[in-house]
């Protein structure tokens, strides 16, 4: 089984593609989101309420990660099964 796994990955070039895609984006927006919270001036409004909006930022920033990672496992899912059966497993 495990076997079977590794060597339909191995021969999958879009699955490996898709997985890594889906990391680097995943990592490039938690990153990304973190520094727009991080750097955010907002010099108007009280400290307490600039707070509330960086934790909203952030967590926009952490659900869109969420979702590219988790569409970027479907996927990988969807090619590994369609290079499953062209490779005859």
């Amino acid at each position: 089984m495990l076997t079977e796994f590794l060597y339909v990955l191995a021969y999958s070039k879009r699955t490996q593609f898709i997985l890594v895609v889906g990391v680097v984006f995943f990592s490039g927006l938690m990153i990304g989101g973190a520094y727009a919270a991080e750097h955010m001036e907002l010099k108007s409004i009280p400290a307490s309420l600039a707070e509330v909006i960086r934790d909203g930022v952030l967590r926009r920033y952490e659900k869109g990660a969420w979702g590219v990672l988790g569409l970027s496992l479907l996927a990988a899912v969807k090619f590994y099964r369609k290079d499953r059966k062209r490779l005859g497993l």
